[in-house]
């Protein structure tokens, strides 16, 4: 979908970009989340949502711009525009707080997992 040439009045741009982000939010499990954005975004949009995160993970895990270029198919122009937006953004240093946080989770449970399958 093409962005449209009309603007918006400011009042009605900012009720439904509220109402957007109450929607997110409000989202509970990652079932409801792929039914949402696959429903909402075409296929290709949601692969650049996705490749936009995971670079930034890779980036801040100190993977390299090749290796990223070679997992991903970005360029390194794109690459370098997603690392500024990790130095300047609040938005995504929360999202890899959270992604960090469910990988801690996920490991601490293999490793709980792990003590009570060997009793």
């Amino acid at each position: 979908m093409r962005k449209s040439k009309k603007t918006l009045a400011k009042g009605v741009e900012a009720q439904i970009l509220n109402t957007l982000y109450q929607l997110v939010a409000d989202l509970k499990t990652p079932k409801e989340a792929k039914l949402f954005l696959e429903e909402i975004l075409t296929p290709t949009e949601l692969i650049i949502f996705a490749k936009r995160l995971a670079t930034a993970c890779y980036l801040v895990d100190g993977t390299t711009y090749q290796k990223i270029k070679e997992i991903l198919g970005l360029s390194s122009a794109t690459i370098a525009g997603i690392e500024q937006n990790l130095k300047k953004s609040a938005g995504f240093a929360l999202a890899l707080k959270k992604i960090e946080a469910e990988r801690w989770a996920s490991a601490w449970a293999q490793k709980i997992e792990r003590i009570f399958k060997k009793k």
